[in-house]
């Protein structure tokens, strides 16, 4: 398949021949006899990252009671992983290609063991908080390496339809198995070994990939573009905070803030203001975090606009799907994750169907039937109660939600790939999953404020009937299950608008999707 040009007005910069001291590029992967088993290595290291982004929640109440944790700052938990990961994973991106995507992988997965060690071991809530901050860091190494590795081993369509179909089933399933596995960790260890458990996974990930992950990188511009990272993961950082602020509550559980406040409206108005910077840097300077040509095809654009929206949606359910098992259920650890398990399989049935029809009829029907089917599920779920049937009402639910997320996960990696450079493979392939732990991380935070602005309102409408303690729990109880399902016609409106922008903007037929590489060696 040809390149299709993206840059402005047909130009293009030759890029610079390699240094002299600098080792060659590994020779053409078309035939790499040994993919299938590098694809293996990837997958599980892949697994670990995307594990982490959920893997505490299970363990949460059970942290937030050893640490002191508020429930303001609960979501930092996962935020501040998921934020860390989606801001950077642009100069991970660019990293990656340019001094080398197995060196960086390598180096991804050392650092998020270390990270976990600290993790495991801390003792306040801070010290928890920038564990998972370090995590995302060498997360944002990790991630966007292995998908540039991929597109790079596998060059021939029906291989490549398989690889990011395993990619894509990692991508959505291992949300949900990240829940099943913190609750075993919690129920029959300690909730610290839900980050842990990271450690002998990733020493055995590293002595895999040194002896049979090969090596490549770009030539050519191989500057980096330190301030735009700055302003990104700035402007990021704020507006989580601000999303944070206007649902943070006193002693009494009422609001200190609220969405008015002038410290909630001048922190969001900050960030907006530090990601518009971003955006001009980017456009002005010869080597950008994030080219414009990139995210400006009308294609990408689409797909990583949408893959934002899906990521806030998704991450942001799941979080109160599992505080709403051991809160308002009182299911062990164990049992609340396993229940989430029907998220897995319904996205990793739809992988499968989705890889198989991907090459037939092409990326936009499957990704934006699959995001109206995803926010069906979770419409679903607002039929919740406080002592709804699991079989019933959530069961069905978390099957539909995962069928229709596992259509969007595998097209999105490939359509987000079509005509990029080589030179760009890094960036590119970052910039599929910063959207979606982006989405991750405003998503939590966006839907955490509304449900606890919900349940506050409801509380304070609904007073408790006397002064018995069983009847303020009671009261309690209800407050929070409507915070919940208010946050999941939230989430639901989010996948609705993901499904129309693929149709809007997703112009890529089954023509489009990569074949011949639209990444090359060289």
């Amino acid at each position: 398949m040809s390149h299709v040009s993206t840059e402005p007005h047909g130009r293009h910069e030759k890029p610079a021949p390699p240094a002299r001291h600098e080792a060659p590029e590994t020779a053409p992967l078309h035939a790499y006899p040994r993919r299938w088993l590098a694809l293996v290595i990837i997958a599980v290291a892949q697994l670990m990252v995307v594990l982490d982004a959920t893997v505490v929640n299970v363990a949460l109440p059970h942290a937030k009671t050893d640490l002191g944790i508020s429930d303001a700052n609960q979501q930092w938990v996962v935020t501040a992983y998921t934020l860390t990961f989606g801001g950077l994973l642009l100069l991970g991106g660019r990293i990656a290609d340019y001094w080398g995507r197995k060196r960086t992988f390598v180096v991804g997965i050392l650092g998020f063991a270390v990270a976990s060690a600290l993790g495991g071991g801390a003792w306040d809530e801070t010290s928890l908080f920038l564990a998972r901050a370090l995590q995302g860091v060498f997360g944002a190494l990790l991630a966007p390496a292995s998908l540039a590795l991929l597109s790079v081993l596998f060059v021939d369509a029906k291989e490549r339809a398989k690889a990011f179909g395993v990619y894509g089933a990692i991508a959505g399933g291992g949300a949900a198995l990240g829940l099943v596995l913190g609750g075993i960790l919690t129920e029959y260890a300690n909730w610290r070994w839900c980050l842990l458990v990271n450690i002998p996974v990733a020493l055995i990930a590293i002595a895999l990939a040194v002896r049979i992950v090969p090596e490549s990188k770009a030539h050519g511009n191989t500057k980096y573009d330190i301030p735009g990272a700055v302003l990104a993961t700035l402007g990021l950082g704020l507006l989580v905070y601000g999303f944070t602020k206007a649902g943070e509550t006193d002693a009494q559980q009422r609001l200190k803030y609220g969405w008015t406040s002038p410290v909630t409206l001048g922190l969001i108005g900050v960030a907006l203001l530090l990601l518009a910077l971003f955006v001009v840097v980017e456009t002005r300077i010869k080597n950008p975090l994030l080219p414009m040509r990139i995210v400006l095809q009308r294609t990408r654009g689409g797909a990583y606009l949408a893959s934002t929206l899906i990521g806030a949606g998704f991450i942001g359910a799941v979080f109160f799907v599992s505080l709403y098992f051991q809160i308002v259920l009182h299911y062990t650890p164990l049992q609340s994750g396993l229940r989430t398990l029907p998220i897995s399989v319904g996205v990793l049935i739809a992988a499968g169907l989705s890889s198989g029809l991907l090459p037939r009829i092409g990326p936009k029907p499957i990704m934006a039937t699959g995001g109206v089917v995803a926010a069906v599920g979770m419409i679903l779920l607002t039929r919740i109660g406080v002592d709804t049937s699991y079989a019933t009402h959530v069961l069905p639910s978390m099957l539909i939600l995962g069928f229709g997320l596992g259509c969007t996960f595998v097209p999105l990696g490939n359509i987000a790939l079509v005509g990029v450079d080589e030179h760009d493979a890094g960036a590119a392939s970052a910039v599929v999953n910063a959207s979606q732990q982006v989405g991750g991380s405003l998503g939590t935070a966006l839907l955490n404020t509304v449900a606890i602005t919900a349940a506050t309102s409801y509380f304070k409408d609904h007073p408790p009937a006397s002064q018995e303690p069983a009847a303020a729990n009671a009261t309690q109880l209800e407050s929070m299950v409507h915070g919940y399902v208010t946050a999941f016609w939230w989430g639901s409106a989010l996948l609705v608008v993901a499904a129309v922008i693929v149709i809007v903007f997703i112009k890529a037929g089954k023509d489009d999707v990569p074949a011949e590489g639209a990444v090359h060696m060289g």
